[in-house]
């Protein structure tokens, strides 16, 4: 197989997989890829400001303000004033917020892992963790 349809066919297989797992999200309709991505952030990071978030998801400011304002109705997240600077706020996640994001990532995990039980052989398991670090080289060069 030549490099471009390796390419090719890995973007399918990833996509697919992508779609899958997005369908055994915890209330999934509610949120877009975007707003489920910026939760993700915050449960990485204690808080972040909303330019931080705007930049990690790669979107305007005025966008994520407007995802910020979403998830702070739905009591996901919760904004803090600076003490040193009244203009900057951090964001963080609410205990609903965090909730989400660990029954969200349960979800995929054990949907994911009865596929995985279902579908592989011991072999293909093995050939699979061996993939990993490849796969995880691509991440890492951006």
């Amino acid at each position: 197989m030549n490099p471009t349809e390796l390419a090719s066919s890995l973007r399918t297989v990833v996509s697919a997989l992508i779609k899958g797992l997005r369908k055994q999200m915890y209330s999934a309709d509610s949120y877009s890829i975007t707003e489920f991505e910026t939760l993700k952030h915050l449960a990485r990071n204690a808080s972040l400001l909303p330019s931080e978030l705007a930049a990690l998801t790669r979107i305007k400011a005025q966008s994520m303000s407007q995802i910020l304002n979403k998830l702070e109705k739905q009591n996901m997240i919760k904004r803090t004033a600076s003490t040193e600077d009244k203009r900057k706020t951090s964001i963080s996640l609410t205990d609903s917020g965090l909730k989400f994001i660990e029954k969200s990532r349960y979800d995929r995990d054990e949907w994911l892992k009865g596929l995985i039980e279902r579908q592989l052989t011991e072999e293909d398991k093995m050939l699979l963790m061996k993939a990993l670090p490849i796969l995880q080289k691509l991440i890492e060069n951006k």
